[in-house]
């Protein structure tokens, strides 16, 4: 399990990728879905070590490496 104290250190997600951690947001709401369809979530980011799209995911399927 991560916590703030992760952000900027190295981490993999439950499909094996690995990725800085960038954010950890426990009320995240996404801007993309429907209006009628928005819910708070918790969300972590993640961005390739080396560079590239930025990606989230739930921070329970996250672990520090």
């Amino acid at each position: 399990m991560i916590t703030r104290a992760d952000v900027g250190h190295r981490v993999q997600d439950h499909a094996g990728r690995v990725g800085i951690l960038r954010d950890l947001i426990p009320d995240y709401v996404a801007p993309a879905d429907p209006p009628g369809e928005r819910r708070e979530r918790p969300a972590a980011f993640l961005r390739p070590e080396g560079g590239g799209a930025e990606w989230l995911v739930p921070p329970d399927i996250v672990n520090r490496t």
